[in-house]
């Protein structure tokens, strides 16, 4: 086989599995991806092999956020390598990507950023999977700045474009859970209902749905019927496998427990939604549902989450995020790109020998980079590093930029 006609089946092979990605066949989209970016590199073909990382950066974050921002860095720094970072579309994925994990975390700037760059590549090529993406994620940091009229109004976009496509795009149904929330936020109660009650079951039933449901009968003083709508989730019969859902509902389980007059049971189900929230640093959940003062209680009691509560309430209060406790003394030195990426893997729970696998290095590589990680750090343990890196922003992805 001609190397022409091995570049036209990898392609295919990628662009296979990053259909398969958006419509939700997520482990069939994960080996057609794995095995063309291997074939990519094996035949040398460096937009193709961008193309794979981009689709497989978004493939991971929706299951592990440092993993899925590792693949869209190097999605990028190979388009930078040939001078691409602004003309080959697939890169745009790859912004996307890093747009989605920062907008979640509350880093609204630097989310702003990397939509930004998503849409001037979008705006040379024709690609609704991709635009519908871009256009949720902003409904998604403008409803987390509270700007709700701006982000209703990206909503409809994103809309306008899922209509025109002929499946369903893995973000409809979330796209949807999202507006509705946002429709509660602003009083539109009635028209919520009325969707819900439009819907057909197995959507209805869904966890996110149940969230919406959950909200929309907190908003109407009906801490009961809330609880009623949150108790499959609870109880796995409608399970939320993704953290950003789940921590919406455990949030919500917090005010109507507090709206019931259990205190102990609100203080247990925000402690367990704050411990979602750690690892990823994921902040906008607690944008999305305020709580203000059950935070401010819950900072009084023993809480491990002491910073990340300050994080949010100065997120909720429009200051700039605090920094964590430890997080005061400057880093004396400086991290490679080596180290850098070593230490974006270490909030997950890949161990060593798979971090060394992801990153096509040797496992003793990857010991020297994280002993001098914990050195350059001043920690001794894999957690004390997480959390003393987060502060400075290491975790964030703009650190890579040259």
């Amino acid at each position: 086989m001609g190397i022409g006609e091995e570049g036209l089946r990898t392609t295919a092979l990628i662009d296979l599995g990053g259909a398969e990605m958006w419509a939700g066949q997520l482990e069939a989209a994960e080996h057609h991806l794995e095995h063309g970016l291997e074939e990519a590199r094996r035949i040398g073909r460096p937009l193709v092999e961008i193309e794979a990382l981009s689709y497989w950066a978004f493939l991971n974050l929706i299951r592990s956020e440092a993993i899925g921002e590792e693949r869209a860095r190097r999605a990028i720094e190979l388009a930078r390598a040939h001078g691409w970072e602004d003309s080959a579309s697939a890169v745009a994925t790859a912004y996307l990507a890093l747009g989605a994990a920062t907008v979640w975390r509350g880093q609204f700037a630097e989310a702003e950023g990397w939509l930004d760059r998503a849409e001037l590549v979008l705006g040379r090529f024709a690609q609704p999977t991709t635009a519908l993406m871009l256009y949720a994620l902003r409904a998604l940091l403008e409803f987390g700045r509270g700007r709700h009229k701006e982000a209703m109004t990206a909503q409809r976009a994103a809309e306008g474009i899922e209509r025109g496509l002929t499946m369903q795009h893995i973000v409809a149904r979330r796209a949807l859970a999202l507006e509705l929330e946002m429709l509660v936020r602003v009083g539109e109660t009635e028209l919520v209902q009325l969707a819900l009650d439009e819907m057909d079951e197995d959507v209805r039933a869904a966890g996110e749905m149940r969230v919406v449901l959950a909200a929309l009968r907190l908003a109407g003083d009906d801490a009961e019927g809330a609880a009623a709508a949150l108790v499959p989730i609870l109880a796995r019969a409608s399970p939320i496998e993704n953290p950003r859902w789940a921590i919406q509902a455990m949030l919500l389980k917090a005010s109507i427990d507090d709206a019931l007059g259990d205190a102990g049971a609100s203080s247990r189900a925000l402690e367990r939604a704050l411990e979602l929230a750690e690892p990823g640093g994921l902040l906008l959940p607690f944008l999305l549902h305020p709580a203000p003062e059950l935070l401010e209680r819950h900072a009084r009691l023993r809480t491990t989450h002491a910073s990340l509560i300050s994080e949010i309430l100065n997120l909720l209060s429009g200051r700039t995020p605090a920094a964590r406790a430890g997080d005061a003394a400057p880093l004396q030195e400086a991290f490679s790109a080596s180290e850098l990426r070593v230490l974006r893997y270490l909030p997950t729970n890949l161990s060593a020998p798979e971090i060394a696998a992801e990153l096509f290095v040797s496992l003793n590589t990857i010991r020297t980079h994280m002993r001098n990680v914990y050195a350059k750090l001043d920690v001794h343990s894999r957690a004390a590093a997480v959390t003393r890196a987060r502060g400075p922003g290491l975790l964030s992805p703009s650190s890579l930029k040259h």
